[in-house]
């Protein structure tokens, strides 16, 4: 049942306003402005990087990035998770999009981006003290089991905050190994055709903050 009131819903289109008012302003300015690159994208997509991002609401990759329609390559999820690969059935959605990206796109670029103040990042914690945390989110998280216990493990004394803040960065770490079972992925790094990278973006500051794939280390993107 459609609980809004009218107020919510505009009559002609039966659109939510805040949506019909954001797509009257796409096509007024961005669609109007390139208009020629959405006709040669009609025709296909060849985005040189795939992101996989988290579905939070406030890490968009292409605001970011400042990216244009067609050069990213975006599959979001709840903290931005890697599976480890499988051959069993079932709905693989990260992992089908990830072997589209590479065999058919032939995206040269591969970055997971994680954020601060997650909220899979904080079920996954959550979890170690049995907290409810929902029918399909838990066995989700549930990724950085292995992870998160050897985390706490080794910082006893650690604040919550602080936990979360280094499961943020191991998170990334964990997605990046777990790419690393899929043969078509590893296969294309070995061969030089892809390139790995981890990041995380902070909400407060706006920054991003790069992983360095040789120590693994997270520094701040400098700013022009």
């Amino acid at each position: 049942m459609d609980t809004r009131t009218p107020g919510d819903i505009n009559m002609t289109t039966n659109m939510p306003d805040d949506l019909l008012t954001g797509y009257h302003r796409f096509r007024a300015n961005r669609y109007a402005r390139e208009v020629e690159r959405y006709h040669m994208l009609a025709e296909g997509q060849s985005p040189k990087t795939m992101i996989i991002g988290c579905a939070d609401s406030r890490v968009d990759p292409s605001t970011i990035f400042s990216a244009g329609p067609g050069e990213l390559f975006v599959v979001r999820n709840v903290a931005a998770l890697v599976p480890p690969y499988g051959e069993a059935t079932g709905y693989h959605g990260t992992s089908a999009a990830l072997e589209f990206a590479i065999t058919v796109l032939g995206i040269s670029n591969l970055v997971v981006m994680g954020h601060s103040s997650c909220g899979g990042v904080a079920a996954a914690l959550a979890a170690r003290n049995a907290k409810p945390i929902g029918r399909y989110i838990g066995p989700w998280v549930a990724l950085l089991n292995e992870t998160r216990d050897k985390l706490v493990a080794a910082n006893p004394d650690a604040s919550d905050e602080d936990l979360q803040d280094a499961l943020e960065r191991k998170a990334v770490e964990c997605s990046i190994n777990n790419l690393m079972t899929f043969p078509f992925v590893s296969e294309a790094i070995a061969e030089g055709r892809v390139r790995m990278d981890g990041a995380l973006f902070s909400i407060i500051a706006g920054e991003l903050i790069w992983r360095d794939p040789g120590s693994g280390e997270f520094s701040r993107v400098p700013e022009n």
